[in-house]
């Protein structure tokens, strides 16, 4: 007899797509190619803008079945490695003059930008009818989510957010072990991550001091619609770290990642949060976001779903209590390098996480890893003892590994996962190690970036496609607000508008510089 746990209260994850996609698949549509589609035999001609870091790692999963034809980067010196790669692509600075020159020869767009630059340039692009990839978080703001929402489904363009997490293996089992109603009813999540990427600048009280601009940047062009400032070489370093290019600091950052699986299993596209709030918040300042905030979102019911509060932890210790059966000094969630003895092994890796969608072969097989010990948790937080690390908490307090992970709380048990979605596991460990697996009802086999290459050929829309991914940025965005405001917020969706708090309304479009206004 097969596996019947699957309840009829869980909505099918193609669910989310709902309107996105014609009743017999893409595939139906008469002349695909008057749409900009391609069919499966012929390469993609694909432009990339931001060259110095995620560029040329999201091109690795796109680059072994397609063309790689031009390339933009304001930064000489920063993507001179980038470019190295791709010699036979035309290169460029402005990626205007890079849609103007090379339109004619662009299928599909790839974006990994700092964040404040995400939207002009997707929306460049899809008025221009290229398909588009654009790193996570999608938008600093609400008013930009729905503006390339809109934009897509005019354009008719396949798109897809950079958050790889959608399409591993760790997420998609959660998503089935919480479907499967194993865990009971969730109304709880708990999220945390470490400190930025890359470091928290620190800086005087009157923030960056000038400097000259070096030579190999084009600084204009880098700032875009962000206020015109002096350069200070902190800012494109440590830009995540700096209210005006990025989404909340580390919201936007790791935790965009983290909550994944659970944007996902909950099905909270399907809705929006009624409130969210700052409890506790350390570090303000006029330039930088947060050092360590302490979020609550709540959701209203989904379907038969009851509703869910959401806490995210930013670079603190949750306050989170351990599972019934679990000793006082085991840690809630284990190191990365125990996941072997406590997590669930999946293909290609030997210690309980799945590979990254970037490490992921472009037919979706795992790339082969070291030999050696798994590697440990990546660094992000601040072990106890570290300049600045918060107290380590007493010894009935759960204690937050450095990194990256989630909790979800139901009224039949207790589901973790880490970073992206890599790993999955039930708590207490016990019950981990004799629990059977769901049967799988979510496609396998294929890395973020050809998820996304296939819609472009016609396929069925990427699982992170604008119509589902602005979903998830606009309450995150919302999070970026509060850590700007005081007080309960109270959203209403419809109207776009928090109806208690006039101040935090002035933060849902982003300021833009004269020249770089955008419109559908």
């Amino acid at each position: 007899m097969g596996d019947s746990r699957f309840s009829r209260r869980y909505f099918f994850y193609g669910s989310l797509l709902a309107g996105a996609v014609p009743a017999g698949g893409f595939g139906s549509v008469p002349s695909l190619s008057r749409l900009g589609f391609k069919s499966l035999n012929e390469k993609l001609d694909v432009a990339c803008v931001g060259m110095g870091t995620r560029g040329p790692q999201v091109l690795v999963g796109i680059a072994p079945t397609e063309n790689i034809v031009a390339l933009c980067d304001v930064d000489e010196k920063r993507s001179a490695n980038g470019f190295k790669r791709y010699e036979q692509a035309k290169k460029f600075k402005d990626y205007r003059k890079m849609l103007d020159a090379e339109g004619k020869n662009i299928d599909a767009v790839v974006i990994a930008t700092p964040d404040h630059l995400h939207t002009p340039i997707a929306l460049a692009c899809m008025q221009m009818g290229k398909h588009v990839y654009c790193e996570k978080p999608l938008t600093r703001t609400v008013w930009e989510s729905r503006l390339l929402a809109s934009a897509a489904l005019k354009h008719k363009v396949a798109t897809q957010m950079g958050n790889q997490g959608f399409n591993h293996e760790g997420t998609k089992t959660a998503c089935e072990i919480l479907w499967s109603g194993d865990i009971g009813e969730v109304t709880e999540i708990h999220s945390w991550t470490g400190q930025i990427y890359g470091g928290y600048p620190n800086l005087p009280p009157t923030g960056p001091e000038m400097q000259p601009v070096p030579d190999t940047l084009d600084w204009d062009l880098w700032l875009g619609p962000a206020p015109q400032q002096p350069f200070n070489q902190l800012k494109t370093n440590q830009w995540r770290a700096f209210l005006n290019f990025s989404t909340g600091g580390s919201l936007g950052d790791w935790l965009v990642h983290n909550l994944g699986p659970a944007h996902l299993a909950l099905q909270l596209a399907q809705t929006s949060p009624t409130s969210v709030e700052c409890v506790l918040v350390e570090g303000k300042s006029e330039h930088v976001w947060p050092l360590r905030a302490h979020l609550v979102f709540e959701f209203p019911a989904r379907a038969n779903m009851p509703p869910v509060t959401i806490h995210t932890y930013q670079n603190m210790r949750g306050d989170v209590k351990y599972p019934e059966g679990m000793a006082e000094n085991e840690r809630l969630f284990p190191m990365m390098n125990n996941l072997a003895e406590k997590g669930r092994p999946f293909p290609g890796s030997g210690d309980g996480t799945m590979l990254i969608g970037d490490q992921l072969t472009a037919d979706g097989k795992p790339v082969g890893r070291p030999a050696g010990p798994p590697p440990g948790p990546r660094p992000g937080g601040m072990p106890p003892g570290a300049p600045g690390a918060p107290a380590a908490p007493g010894p009935n307090a759960a204690q937050r590994i450095p990194g990256n992970g989630a909790l979800f709380v139901g009224s039949k048990g207790y589901m973790a996962t880490s970073a992206r979605g890599e790993g999955v596991w039930l708590l207490p460990a016990s019950r981990w190690a004799e629990y059977k697996l769901p049967p799988q009802v979510l496609p396998r086999g294929i890395n973020h970036q050809q998820d996304w290459i296939r819609a472009c050929k016609g396929g069925s829309p990427g699982v992170s496609e604008f119509g589902v991914a602005t979903k998830y940025i606009e309450w995150l965005a919302l999070g970026a607000i509060a850590l700007q405001v005081p007080g309960k917020l109270l959203w209403d969706a419809k109207n776009m508008r928090f109806t208690n708090n006039n101040e935090a309304n002035k933060y849902l479009k982003p300021y833009l510089r004269k020249g770089w206004e955008m419109k559908l």
